[in-house]
């Protein structure tokens, strides 16, 4: 009986914890959204490549990114929601190249346009911009940068 209590138990913290990010989106994309920017002194970054997102594991993000003036830049964006979405630079789109990359900053599901301060991080290393939910440990969408 306690085996199972404890088995039942974990079970729905599981469930919890996997659909803690996977509400569907209420949010019009269609139409342009204000910019958040960072008061962060701009990088010397020449990156000038750029990314298009696509959806992973079942999550839906679209979009582009680009690095212009130390920033890095979300245009035309839009995620499923969740309640701890972050922006990655990454070498590959799974959980553990994700967590070993470089977290940017947290990012908004409904908000088209985002310039978000990269603070000083050399991009060159770095071969996706990745939607990861922190909370979840679930990677949401990547783009990969050529």
């Amino acid at each position: 009986m306690r085996k199972t209590f404890f088995a039942g138990a974990a079970i729905v913290a599981l469930s919890l914890s996997l659909t803690a990010c996977s509400a569907p989106s209420t949010a019009d994309t269609s139409s342009p959204s204000s910019t958040t920017s960072s008061s962060a002194p701009a990088a010397t970054s020449t990156d000038d490549r750029t990314g298009t997102f696509a959806g992973l594991n079942g999550k839906k993000v679209a979009g582009t990114v680009s690095f212009q003036d130390g920033n890095l830049v979300l245009s035309g964006f839009s995620s499923d929601e969740g309640p701890d979405l972050h922006v990655y630079l990454a070498n590959g789109t799974d959980e553990a190249t994700v967590t070993a990359g470089k977290e940017i900053k947290g990012v908004s599901f409904d908000t088209a346009s985002q310039k978000i301060s990269l603070g000083g991080v050399d991009t060159a290393g770095f071969a996706y911009v990745v939607i990861h939910c922190d909370k979840a440990k679930a990677v949401f969408g990547a783009a990969p940068l050529s």
